[in-house]
């Protein structure tokens, strides 16, 4: 393990109250007086110092501060030793090459395996988390997200010397905006901003794609179906649908008082989604990401198909069904949205398979 980097400030934290409506362009402006990275993980101010590299390195900044839902929070960098818990991030972080101390093994996508290794430490999950072998990893940078957010103040009392980020998209925020402050962040920390604005454009350009190619008149339903059930996924807050409805102006086909974003979905019977008779439904399939392997495990695809109060709503006899990515239930990072809303764009306009 790389030496731990001894911070100038007790806490390496400057909090600054919550914050409200930034958004991730105004987050990249933000940060982006930091200057350009340098090769090799650290950032170099620009100049117009013609002495080459001596003069850049004397010049490149040792931190960045990152605005999170909490405040100021100060980075060094580069980080030397990381953690994160969040499960929008482990993707992105995998595909940049991001080595990561500890995370929470249990709860990571099948289809990640760069942190499985007995190299990387195991928090457990969100329910049982081991905040000792955390604490034990001595982190410089923790990021938290998603089932983690409810420890936060637990994990910033034990970890005081840890830059601690959390990112998690805010209430009332559309959620490309959101993602993509995340992932703008994080390219600052490690030198990826390349990737990280073109993993923002492509989101940006799937969505213009499926909001051209959605016909208004036509009235969508998601749903989310674990343990052969399906549950209803209510506009605007349910679990990874609901914020779509908004950002890509989708017609409800059903509204239902006092919804919530249960991470199974609302119980509906299937009379009110045949009777509502939406044109589209979307579907989230909670248990192909965390039970596919379980003898028990219907696909959501059997389970629709299986189901005969279904057969005459108009979704299903055309087939006008979108079905989100296998381990999206645990994996619903920035990449995932974008081959959502692709494969929505795809369906809209008759391209899918």
């Amino acid at each position: 393990m790389a030496p731990r980097r001894h911070l100038t400030a007790p806490h390496l934290l400057t909090r600054r109250g919550a914050l409200t409506g930034a958004g991730a362009l105004g987050l990249a402006a933000a940060l982006a007086a930091c200057g350009s990275k340098k090769e090799g993980g650290s950032q170099a101010a620009s100049s117009g110092s013609a002495d080459g590299s001596a003069a850049s390195a004397s010049a490149a900044p040792t931190s960045v501060s990152i605005e999170d839902n909490h405040g100021t929070v100060t980075v060094a960098l580069p980080p030397a030793t990381v953690v994160s818990t969040d499960n929008r991030t482990f993707e992105v972080l995998a595909d940049w090459g991001v080595a990561l101390a500890a995370v929470p093994k249990k709860i990571i996508p099948s289809t990640i395996t760069a942190y499985s290794g007995d190299g990387v430490v195991d928090l457990g999950n969100h329910r049982e988390p081991d905040f000792d072998a955390l604490i034990a990893a001595a982190p410089d940078l923790i990021i938290i997200g998603q089932r983690f957010t409810q420890h936060y103040d637990r994990i910033v009392q034990d970890n005081p010397e840890a830059a601690i980020i959390d990112l998690e998209p805010r209430e009332g925020q559309p959620i490309d905006a959101e993602l993509g402050r995340e992932v703008t962040a994080l390219g600052q920390i490690f030198n990826k901003t390349v990737e990280a604005d073109k993993l923002i454009a492509d989101l940006g350009s799937a969505i213009e794609r499926a909001k051209g190619a959605y016909n208004a008149s036509h009235k969508v339903m998601a749903v989310n179906v674990s343990g052969g059930n399906i549950g209803y996924v209510a506009p605007g807050k349910g679990r990874t649908w609901g914020p779509l409805f908004d950002l890509l102006g989708l017609t409800p086909a059903l509204q239902v008082e006092g919804s919530t974003d249960d991470h199974q979905g609302d119980d509906i019977s299937v009379e009110a989604i045949a009777e509502a008779n939406p044109d589209w439904i979307l579907v989230l399939d909670r248990d192909a990401a965390i039970k596919a392997n379980d003898p028990s495990y219907i696909p959501a695809k059997d389970v629709i198909a299986g189901n005969a109060a279904l057969q005459g709503v108009t979704a299903v006899s055309k087939g006008q069904i979108v079905y989100a990515p296998a381990d999206t239930y645990t994996n619903e990072s920035i990449i995932t949205y974008t081959e959502i809303v692709t494969s929505m764009a795809d369906a809209f306009s008759g391209k899918a398979s």
